[in-house]
């Protein structure tokens, strides 16, 4: 069993204190990982701050996109190797592992490219008399020390958005990971060293999020990015010293809109997907599904059968779809929320019940009332809700009414219901014939209302982490 020791410049702990990574599907440990005591923390972000101010922010675009695509070179040369690690810490299965291994070089390589291109403009002066001998133009700065908190459900991935783009545009970074899957966040760490970053740029602190509050509230810290459930989302802003700038990034209960001329073989495919990838734990994962009548016996019918086939298991096995829950407590949870649903009137037509202590079966509902926790919060899991819906009117006010508007879709092969649908579906973003779950990387990404703040996204997330200084000089 591997042991991963705090690696932090200058810092030594006589009694360190470990916590046990365990593989969800049958929580056997698979490394111990030690715990950051809270003088770490404090000296992280000390040091963070120096070497910011001293160096690193000094240093140029192309050197920081060098650092950064040589370890997006080390992530696709360890490919398989960081795939199965995914899949061991975070129960994601090995399949879907691999792609997020590849996503996280692609993610990378964006960095580094978008870091290339950060430029200010000119302003013209010449809009009002008395500015003519001016000239005036901005340039992008490094917005200073970055901690990042991180979510369990893409280990790799997020942390190459969080991380990855705090070091391209030119910040020092102290990232926590989730404490349920740290040990790809530390091979990042270990990955961008081997680059030749400076060990003093990224630091990673395995803690839990109580002890984390006591760096979301230090005037160290000059921006925080978090991904995450929105109490502890909000949680955090109230929190966070005064100057401090966010973005975070949480959940919502994505929906689809499915109409009578939908292509049903193309739309179960791909809800399936988008509805039991990672066991529902996305957080654009497909959760609720309105159905015009005309075709809601016939959808019902084929998504069951679609769902049936799904293979559920351990996530290192290749022929896995539906893995483990992050936590032995998240299957409790998700078994209230679905007899929630049933004691208000829901059908089981699939599932309603755990396989075991970590999974929960493959679950479709039908009919959840409108106030029940499957339609008005984030499951979670791997569950689906069809709610027959008369009209696409119906359907649009039934979606809108959530709190936490994030990503939607629709399937119709009609262009004027789909853009109908795509400007009145409030929502970050809308798919149309395509899962809710749908994202490339360098796309723009994020909730409205409750659901985050800011947009993510590898461009999005660099600029929130520079700041534009105007600068006006007199020509005479």
């Amino acid at each position: 069993m591997d042991r991963y020791p705090l690696e932090m410049p200058g810092f030594t702990d006589p009694n360190p204190e470990w916590t046990a990574v365990e593989t969800p599907f049958d929580r056997g440990v698979i490394a111990e990982v030690q715990i950051a005591p809270t003088a770490a923390l404090d000296q992280a972000l000390a040091v963070a701050r120096k070497t910011q101010d001293t160096s690193w922010k000094k240093t140029p675009a192309w050197k920081r996109a060098e650092i950064v695509r040589n370890v997006a070179g080390q992530i696709r040369s360890r490919h398989e190797e960081l795939a199965m690690l995914i899949a061991s810490e975070g129960g994601k299965p090995l399949t879907d592992a691999r792609v997020e291994a590849t996503r996280a070089a692609v993610t990378l390589e964006e960095c580094a490219a978008v870091a290339e291109r950060l430029e200010g403009r000119q302003w013209s002066m010449q809009r009002a008399p008395g500015s003519e001998s001016k000239l005036a133009f901005t340039i992008p700065e490094p917005i200073g020390v970055v901690l990042a908190i991180s979510a369990f459900n893409h280990p790799l991935n997020l942390v190459c958005h969080q991380a990855g783009a705090a070091i391209a545009a030119g910040n020092t970074c102290v990232l926590k990971p989730a404490t349920s899957t740290p040990i790809s966040a530390i091979e990042l760490m270990r990955m961008f060293r081997k680059a030749g970053l400076p060990e003093e740029v990224l630091q990673t602190v395995v803690c839990s999020g109580k002890a984390a509050s006591r760096m979301v509230e230090s005037d160290l810290v000059d921006f925080i990015t978090f991904i995450g459930s929105k109490k502890v989302g909000w949680g955090i802003r109230r929190a966070m010293a005064d100057g401090t700038r966010m973005a975070a990034e949480h959940g919502g209960q994505a929906a689809s809109i499915v109409l009578d001329d939908a292509d049903l073989d193309h739309t179960i495919a791909r809800i399936l997907k988008g509805g039991y990838y990672h066991a529902g734990q996305v957080c654009v994962s497909t959760q609720r599904l309105y159905v015009t009548k005309g075709i809601e016996s016939r959808f019902t019918e084929k998504l069951v059968t679609g769902a049936k086939k799904l293979v559920e298991g351990d996530a290192r096995d290749a022929d896995t779809d539906v893995g483990a829950l992050i936590e032995t407590s998240e299957v409790t949870r998700v078994k209230e929320w679905v007899d929630e649903a049933k004691a208000g009137g829901a059908e089981v037509l699939l599932g309603g019940e755990a396989r075991s202590k970590t999974l929960y079966g493959t679950t479709v509902l039908r009919g959840a009332a409108d106030d029940s926790k499957v339609i008005q919060d984030e499951i979670f899991g791997p569950v689906v809700v069809v709610q027959p819906v008369e009209s696409l009117d119906e359907a649009i006010a039934r979606v809108n009414a959530s709190r936490d508007p994030f990503q939607a879709s629709i399937f119709t092969q009609d262009i004027d219901d789909a853009f109908r649908a795509a400007r009145e579906v409030e929502a970050a973003a809308f798919m149309v014939n395509e899962l809710t779950a749908f994202r490339v990387d360098w796309m723009p990404f994020g909730g409205r209302k409750e659901a985050g703040l800011g947009l993510g996204g590898v461009e999005h997330g660099i600029h929130d982490m520079t700041e534009e200084k105007l600068i006006v000089i007199e020509t005479r």
